[in-house]
């Protein structure tokens, strides 16, 4: 393929091997975004779209169907597919969350309404049907239906778990696959039965998307406390003022004495934070290892990951997914 992996970033090494595939994807995103009747539609997606996102989901379809010697066009629609269901869960969760901000631009719903948010959301997902289903494969529409139906889930478990300091690392792993696993899952699942691989490298390439995106959640969580030490690229605590139940907190509150409890029961469900509770919880989270404990467990995710994708054929996009899987645990963005 021409690369130098070792002078570039798994993520940017994946864009450049499949650049060709991803500007076919980029095609039907925008073809498919439009609309005759509702211009509104194409104005709301493309401002979320076009803003900048690494697209790592539809890159994942696309590096799965190739590794698997895929040599049709399906993976291109499935690709745009996976997007697609991504930029729709998107713009509902900024709805949800009230969220002003995304990918370091207003949010949808703050530049037009919540109306407009949840209804071209809706509208993305039908887009994604409709991809997924002029593929022909039964399969590859059970997993991707599948994969809609834990989102959604996932969000609303969200919605019982957050601030509610008696959630567990169980409840938090729910959470997690349903928000942001079961997406990447899906996405190299469906890559892996378009090309017709073999049932074990299939189940590898699903194991691969699951730990993979489990482990970038995990180190999110570790990353947001300052985990790499300077914070470069993410604002110190975000996840504390938003009062965000994470794994580390989940761990140290799991460990706390009264006075700890009492402190995160303050901060994270009352909503009554101060000058120097940042502090605070950080020298906690240290105190109980909740930090580093969070680092190594995203690490045995990743090693899981990488593992997995043994079963699959030698290629090139196969060692850049391995090398994709430490990277998500080691950045410090």
């Amino acid at each position: 393929m021409g690369l130098d992996e070792a002078k570039m970033r798994p993520d940017d090494a994946l864009r450049e091997a499949l650049t060709a595939d991803m500007e076919a994807v980029n095609a039907v995103i925008r073809t498919r975004m439009a609309s005759e009747h509702a211009p509104r539609i194409p104005e709301v997606t493309a401002h979320l779209v076009e803003a900048g996102g690494k697209r790592l989901r539809p890159l994942l379809t696309l590096a799965a169907a190739r590794i698997c010697g895929y040599g049709g066009r399906h993976h291109v629609d499935l690709a745009a597919t996976v997007e697609f269901i991504h930029t729709a869960t998107l713009l509902h969760d900024d709805v949800v969350d009230e969220s002003a901000r995304r990918r370091g631009r207003p949010t949808a719903n703050l530049l037009w309404d919540n109306k407009s948010s949840v209804l071209v959301g809706d509208y993305l997902f039908a887009r994604a049907f409709q991809l997924m289903v002029g593929t022909g494969s039964l399969p590859v529409l059970a997993i991707l239906s599948d994969a809609a139906a834990k989102i959604a889930e996932g969000e609303v478990l969200q919605l019982t778990a957050a601030r509610n300091l008696a959630t567990t690392e169980d409840i938090y792993l729910q959470v997690v696959r349903g928000k942001t696993a079961t997406l990447f899952a899906a996405a190299c699942e469906a890559g892996g039965l378009i090309a017709g691989a073999p049932a074990e490298q299939v189940e590898g390439l699903r194991v691969y998307g699951d730990a993979l995106g489990i482990a970038f959640q995990m180190a999110d969580d570790w990353l947001d406390y300052g985990g790499a030490g300077d914070g470069i690229g993410k604002n110190l605590g975000d996840d504390f003022r938003e009062r965000k139940l994470t794994l580390p907190v989940i761990r140290a509150v799991a460990a706390a004495d009264a006075a700890e409890r009492a402190f995160w029961a303050r901060v994270i469900e009352a909503g009554e934070q101060r000058d120097g509770d940042l502090a605070e919880a950080l020298a906690i989270l240290k105190r109980h290892g909740a930090l580093e404990a969070t680092r190594q467990q995203a690490f045995t995710w990743a090693e899981r990951a990488r593992s997995a994708l043994d079963p699959l054929p030698d290629h090139p996009l196969r060692d850049i997914l391995r090398d994709l899987a430490e990277f998500v645990v080691s950045r410090k963005v």
